[in-house]
């Protein structure tokens, strides 16, 4: 209603003008700027309203538009009768239009080279869709946005592409890749999208697997760039592969040291620049600059706890309490403790690029990318990002799964309750009650790799191969605790005579009865093992009164 009376008060103010002659008010109007390089946003948006309300129906009302997009982009715009040009230092684009304000042609020159037709640009400009098409340009500004002079930006961009043209080598599709989550998920390089005059080089390295739920797949992607650097690196000049590709005992490719191509040292670096950004650990981004020996940038990095991060866009999930409600209708309600949680080893940051200066770099980065992924993935199956808010944000206290009944406000008696703790940077405990006895379960995760996931079961006799295969097939926790709850229900529950067939059991009935651990056979070694490994799981079956102590918010 107040976009409609802005632009009849407009109609109204200006009745004995044209449009044409109004856009070209607003034009000079916003060529007043005091800052060339950042246009008035107010006379931005109006002339952006202009535009949708006249769907571009001249080559005026077109090149406006397409203006707006370059100044936007920080880019120059020129234009003759017929054709306009958005400019940059190392590309541009020549649109050419039709008297009616289509778009006949579109072409992208980048430096040195003559024009070529880019359908993907037509296609959007056809459409009319200008938002996508602004998003496109900026990933091609983006990557040919190179610092330094002209003789610098000449420099950066021939190594880029001898780079592109050695990551385009590796990208060979390994065998026994049947799908392309495999592909993006075990091959040494994912999947490049080839750089063309009018797109930058994307590496799609990840893909959730879909969990069974109605959330879609999310794939995870990377730009590759250059920008500039403080400390001064050597970059290639040259391919670092040599012709044919040789292969190491472990069939990885031999790169050519630096030192013996053609190299410059030049303050810059490569750039992984990650699409969407990636929460990543303390202790990752720390691996990264191990692997790259160039430190990733955390000045404007801000960092919390993971899980914070990673629900943050879920409309019913606090910091410490989040839900997911299964197609059949289930609800599942997770605990993360805050003390466990604001520890330093759980602190994290958005990531948005990783530096590098040599393509041998790429896969260990893409593997330990890919590895956060993996953790992300599965913390992110709690919470439910479609859900809607929670009745007028009231708080509980939570002490105890034992204790939840439908008396606690906002926590039906009829969703299972499941509480999250961190047992390490790659691995965590969820702990519930067993669905047929009085008694508390742990289940240890733990994401050695992004290809290999171990769980243990502690607290209750179950094969624990099946919950790994579910887990690592789906990445689901929601998922993997339905089917596992689901057996529990319908096997027997333990007695203490089972304590000789499954020690972790004895630890279950101490729970309920502590004289009975002292009337059984010592526990097996392995048993001891498992419980030095891991005191904090053992810790909460023999001591329910602490679990879920922490206080969340809903």
């Amino acid at each position: 209603m107040k976009r409609n009376s802005l632009i009849s008060n407009l109609q109204k103010k200006f009745a004995q003008r044209s449009w044409n002659d109004t856009l070209l008010l607003v034009q000079r109007c916003m060529d007043k700027s005091r800052d060339e390089s950042k246009p008035c946003e107010p006379l931005i948006r109006s002339l952006e309203r202009l535009q949708d309300v006249l769907h571009a129906p001249n080559t005026s009302v077109t090149r406006s538009r397409l203006e707006v997009i370059a100044k936007q982009q920080g880019m120059g715009f020129h234009f003759t009768e017929d054709t306009c040009y958005l400019t940059a230092d190392l590309f541009y684009l020549e649109v050419l239009l039709l008297p009616c304000g289509g778009v006949q042609k579109v072409k992208v020159a980048l430096h040195g080279e003559g024009p070529v037709p880019s359908e993907s640009f037509l296609k959007t400009l056809r459409s009319k869709d200008f938002e996508a098409f602004s998003v496109m340009l900026k990933d091609l500004f983006t990557q040919y946005n190179i610092p330094g002079d002209s003789e610098m930006k000449l420099k950066l961009l021939e190594s880029l592409r001898f780079l592109v043209r050695d990551l385009q080598k590796l990208s060979g599709e390994p065998e026994n890749c049947d799908s392309q989550q495999q592909l993006l998920n075990n091959s040494r390089i994912g999947h490049l999208i080839a750089v063309k005059e009018d797109s930058p080089l994307m590496i799609l390295f990840y893909e959730s697997p879909n969990d069974g739920t109605t959330a879609p797949s999310v794939i995870q992607a990377a730009q590759v760039t250059v920008d500039a650097s403080s400390v001064p690196h050597r970059l290639q000049m040259a391919s670092v592969l040599p012709e044919p590709l040789q292969l190491d005992s472990q069939g990885c490719p031999v790169f050519a040291p630096l030192s013996e191509v053609p190299n410059e040292t030049l303050p810059a670096c490569f750039l992984l620049r990650l699409k969407p950004p990636v929460p990543m650990l303390t202790s990752f981004v720390e691996e990264l600059s191990l692997i790259t020996d160039v430190a990733v940038a955390q000045t404007d990095l801000q960092w919390a706890p993971l899980h914070r991060l990673l629900v943050a866009g879920s409309h019913r999930s606090s910091d410490l309490l989040t839900e997911k409600l299964l197609p059949d209708g289930e609800m599942h309600r997770y605990v993360f403790p805050g003390a466990t949680w604001d520890v330093p080893g759980q602190k994290a940051a958005l990531v948005e690029a990783v530096p590098f200066t040599h393509p041998a770099q790429v896969p260990a980065l893409l593997q330990l990318l890919r590895h956060q992924c993996a953790v992300n993935t599965l913390l992110r199956s709690c919470s439910s990002p479609e859900s809607a808010a929670g009745p007028g944000g009231a708080s509980v206290c939570i002490t105890g799964i034992w204790e939840m009944s439908s008396d606690v406000t906002g926590i039906p008696s009829e969703s299972q309750l499941l509480e999250v703790r961190p047992e390490s940077a790659t691995s965590f405990s969820v702990t519930f009650t067993h669905p047929s006895v009085d008694s508390l379960c742990v289940l240890l995760v733990n994401v050695c790799s992004p290809q290999q996931i171990t769980c243990r079961i502690f607290g209750v006799e179950t094969p624990d191969a099946s919950v790994e295969d579910h887990m690592k097939n789906f990445l689901s926790i929601p998922g993997t605790m339905k089917m596992l709850l689901s057996r529990l229900q319908s096997a027997s529950p333990p007695t203490s005579a089972d304590a000789d067939k499954d020690p972790s059991a004895l630890v279950e009935i101490a729970a309920e009865d502590p004289a009975t651990v002292s009337q059984n056979a010592p526990l097996q070694e392995d048993s001891v093992s498992q419980t030095e490994i891991n005191p904090s799981v053992n810790s909460y079956l023999c001591s329910a009164v602490g679990l879920c102590a922490q206080q969340a918010e809903l």
